[in-house]
């Protein structure tokens, strides 16, 4: 699979995001090791802190569906333009694919790829809780 091919997973499922009170839609789409294309959106709730990014939502799929091992994660949004994970998101990332790489399409279509440890080098994990 290529990047391209990733982020248009990303872009197709970004349709199904619920996002009435931002209007800010997010899609992501993450590859594991064996393959397999897992997909998220946002899905906002009236009391915020019940709202989930499309990022973990790919990702907890996946582990939900028994996946550990992930290759690459493709992040898209609503702006067109590049969209980072918020920090709650960058810090699942770099718990279920440290060594994975994140990739990104601005509104060009240039394609912009970041290393999770370039992404989060000072990360908290389980080394630190040892400590």
């Amino acid at each position: 699979m290529t990047k391209k091919e990733l982020i248009n997973a990303a872009k197709m499922t970004m349709e199904n995001a619920y996002s009435p009170y931002s209007q800010f839609k997010v899609g992501a789409a993450v590859i594991t090791k064996s393959g397999k294309i897992y997909t998220g959106v946002n899905i906002e709730n009236v009391s915020f802190g019940a709202t989930i990014c499309a990022e973990r939502v790919a990702l907890f799929k996946a582990i939900s569906e028994g996946e550990k091992e992930f290759e690459m994660l493709a992040i898209v949004s609503s702006s067109g333009d590049v969209t980072y994970p918020c920090g709650i998101c960058r810090q699942v990332i770099v718990e279920h694919m440290r060594n994975g790489n994140i990739v990104f399409e601005d509104i060009k279509g240039n394609i912009s790829e970041l290393a999770v440890q370039e992404m989060m080098p000072f990360s908290f994990d389980e080394v630190t809780l040892k400590k």
